[in-house]
């Protein structure tokens, strides 16, 4: 064997990605609020981009945003005149207030940070007579507390947390003795103070707590509503009236009525303090109903528009004057420019084609609803429009559209197929709705059964198993029909 440094060629294929097409395939995966971000980041950045103002506009796009801001000035013009004859014959009480009337200073609404279930708790708290430590011990009952309002530990875990803390404490100071541990009296003492609080339920440790603390609160403890969650609550969540009949002595429709009570209390109190933020969505594409056609227009008005910088590009044309580092770096920027707005285009079009082409398949949905909606996988989109799967789920993925029908994800449009008998295949959505639709419509003294739908469904055509009707309910959140039966 010989030993040694050593050279040698060989010849081998490998696949590359050019960087700019990773960006490329970015910007095509960007929802629009990031895409905005994007391009800002890249204006900034390069000095060969610029923004296309308003005036500089073709003359079609200024007429055309011309007439549109004539058109809003008018509708605003209308909706702010005054009616000032039914006012003076009726008086400000008819045509409407005072105010409404006269020219008042608006006042930009600013957003402030809003206070969370702890800090609506813990500002009970202090307002009543407890000593520090009582107030030390709520403290840990707080940081107990979920987002729903249940006690997330038990007081056994949390009288051995807070003895815990004092023991530390105790040793911090110094002091001698054995230090002033709680007892579990103590806790459960605290527990029922924590109880007692604002919103009603708060502090319980599972659903039938939670709605006992609730009927308590109301006063409402010799009902039937309460003695069937007190004393019967597994076979009240199981729906076993005519057991809970006999049990209680009384006829299955009393049961049921007073099950319908507790539809009016609120099983995660602590929901309203919650502390997320409202989710905002700005659709990527609109498609709109024109006539007897859905015209499908990309949602990029607060999108910059850019362009080559006409005074860069001046510069760049005198070479003479520059060092090779000016060129090196004058040509990287005004290729990495021309590039950006080539993949801006490219993205434009990408999703126009496959929101035309999902239009197109999914008219029934539009025209009549969800129930039409078809089987649709990004395979097909694919190869109609010529680009390869990987590319249509980026198009798709977290991007919405807006609709005659709503604000809908495009990974709504897309749905598995099941077999019909004439032939055609039929969106897996589509048999959700139309199951959601059998159970709104059945006699609920009656409910229909899974092997029922099934029928039901082979009657309209469609083949499917009695398994998927299950798991269809369950996604759906509707019980079986035991559960569904009313007397």
């Amino acid at each position: 064997m010989k030993t040694g440094l050593s050279q040698h060629t060989s010849m081998r294929q490998e696949l590359r990605v050019n960087p700019r097409l990773y960006q490329a395939m970015d910007m095509l995966y960007m929802p629009m609020m990031d895409l905005q971000q994007h391009l800002k980041q890249e204006l900034l950045a390069n000095p060969f981009l610029e923004l296309l103002e308003a005036e500089e506009e073709t003359p079609e796009q200024a007429a055309a945003d011309q007439e549109k801001e004539q058109k809003e000035k008018e509708q605003k013009e209308k909706e702010d005149e005054v009616d000032w004859e039914e006012i003076l014959l009726n008086g400000f009480e008819v045509g409407g207030t005072r105010e409404q009337y006269e020219q008042l200073e608006y006042t930009e609404p600013v957003t402030v940070m809003t206070r969370d279930l702890m800090d609506h708790l813990r500002d009970q708290l202090q307002m009543l007579d407890l000593t520090p430590r009582q107030l030390l011990l709520g403290e840990e009952f707080l940081g107990n507390i979920n987002e729903e309002g249940y006690l997330a530990a038990s007081l056994e875990e949390i009288l051995g947390s807070i003895n815990q803390l004092v023991a530390e404490r105790f040793e911090e100071g110094e002091k001698t003795g054995e230090p002033p541990l709680y007892s579990m009296a103590e806790v459960e003492d605290m527990l029922k103070v924590l109880q007692k609080l604002d919103p009603p339920g708060i502090g319980a440790r599972d659903l039938r707590e939670c709605l006992l603390i609730q009927l308590d609160e109301e006063g409402d403890t010799q009902s039937l509503t309460y003695r069937l969650v007190r004393d019967a609550f597994p076979d009240l969540i199981a729906h076993r009236w005519n057991d809970l009949a006999k049990k209680l002595g009384v006829e299955p429709i009393a049961v049921q009525s007073a099950a319908d009570e507790l539809a009016r209390l609120d099983p995660k109190p602590g929901l309203k303090y919650s502390s997320g933020s409202d989710g905002y969505i700005t659709p990527d594409l609109i498609v709109d109903k024109i006539g007897t056609r859905y015209q499908v227009f990309l949602n990029d008005t607060g999108m910059p528009r850019l362009r080559l910088s006409r005074s860069y590009q001046e510069i760049a044309r005198d070479k003479k004057k520059m060092t090779p580092e000016n060129r090196e770096f004058i040509a990287s920027k005004m290729n990495s420019a021309n590039w950006m707005l080539q993949a801006i285009e490219q993205r434009r079009q990408t999703m126009l084609k496959v929101m035309n082409f999902i239009v197109d398949r999914q008219r029934d949905f539009f025209e009549k609803g969800v129930e039409y909606l078809k089987p649709l996988t990004l395979r097909e989109v694919a190869e109609v429009i010529n680009m390869h799967e990987s590319t249509v789920s980026r198009v798709t993925n977290e991007k919405y559209v807006q609709t005659p029908r709503g604000v809908l994800p495009l990974k709504f449009f897309f749905s598995s197929a099941l077999s019909t008998a004439s032939g055609e295949d039929a969106s897996a959505r589509s048999i959700r709705a139309k199951l959601q639709k059998l159970v709104g419509d059945e006699n609920h003294s009656k409910p229909l059964t899974d092997q029922q739908i099934v029928h039901l469904f082979q009657e309209q055509g469609i083949q499917i198993a009695r398994r998927t009707v299950a798991k269809y309910r369950d996604q759906l959140g509707i019980l079986p029909a035991r559960m569904r039966k009313r007397v």
